[in-house]
């Protein structure tokens, strides 16, 4: 038998694979929502059938928000809204995110069902550091624009996780190694499911392994953060200081270039006399 619901929006994760892992909670509020929003109504279905019951579906998608959106959060003042996705948790690299937004905006409840999200899955397999983490969701497909996206985080001290096809995964890899360097990386495929593997190695190892077999399933890319830089040498030193002098006086030189280089002042501001001499 299934409860009455308040009115207001829920946010309700579904499994990525492995329908077991719709949790009982998960599966009261879609048993009772009044109205289920849903990316793909053939997909929920299924779900709903495992369940044993028909659900009261409305399609929410990329293609249709604009339009359905208003009707939905006007619902929410006296019935109850849940929203999912094909397959995890909503608004996790799918549409949704402008739908809590109005929901809040018009004064209705908002609460999360949380469950399976194949990004956080796929990081607790990977064996990559998870303290700081950023997720990018999908690269753009065309190349520049790959190569463009992957320079925007390539200095960020974080595991990078994002989603990728089969097709596309081993240029991708390889453009990962382009921008990124030959870090460390995993690419999990069919998480919860009969086949789901985690292959780890080097982002050229893996672009290898691809190459030539693009895999099957839904994917996630792990990649790991950059290693320390470096210290600069005494010629990032100098160059750095001849620059500097050229605007600063040796004392200001000397400042500036240890602050940036994190260097010890005193000697850069000897090095700075005896350049300037």
């Amino acid at each position: 038998m299934t409860s009455v619901l308040a009115p207001g929006l829920y946010i309700v994760a579904t499994p990525i694979g492995n329908l077991g892992d719709l949790s009982p909670r998960a599966s009261e509020i879609l048993l009772s929502a009044d109205i289920v929003a849903v990316e793909d109504s053939r997909v929920t279905a299924g779900l709903f059938r495992h369940l044993g019951a028909k659900g009261r579906m409305m399609p929410y998608h990329d293609h249709n928000a604009d339009g359905v959106r208003p009707g939905l959060v006007a619902r929410m003042a006296s019935e109850a809204v849940a929203l999912v996705s094909d397959a995890g948790t909503p608004l996790i690299s799918d549409p949704g995110y402008k739908l809590v937004r109005d929901a809040r905006a018009a004064g209705h409840a908002v609460t999360t069902i949380p469950g399976p999200c194949a990004a956080v899955a796929a990081l607790t397999l990977a064996g990559l550091p998870t303290d700081r983490f950023l997720f990018i969701g999908f690269l753009p497909p065309k190349m520049q624009a790959k190569a463009e996206a992957i320079a925007e985080v390539a200095a960020i001290r974080a595991t990078l996780v994002l989603y990728e096809s089969g097709p596309r995964l081993a240029a991708t890899l390889e453009a990962l190694r382009e921008g990124l360097g030959d870090r460390e990386a995993a690419v999990a495929r069919e998480i919860t499911k009969k086949f789901e593997e985690c292959v780890t190695g080097t982002l050229s190892q893996l672009a290898a392994r691809y190459a030539d077999a693009p895999p099957k399933g839904e994917i996630v890319v792990v990649v790991a953060p950059p290693g320390e830089a470096p210290p600069p040498s005494e010629e990032d030193a100098d160059a750095a200081l001849a620059e500097a002098l050229t605007r600063l006086p040796p004392a200001k030189a000397a400042g500036e270039v240890a602050k940036k280089l994190g260097l010890d002042r005193k000697a850069l501001y000897q090095r700075a006399l005896a350049m300037k001499a």
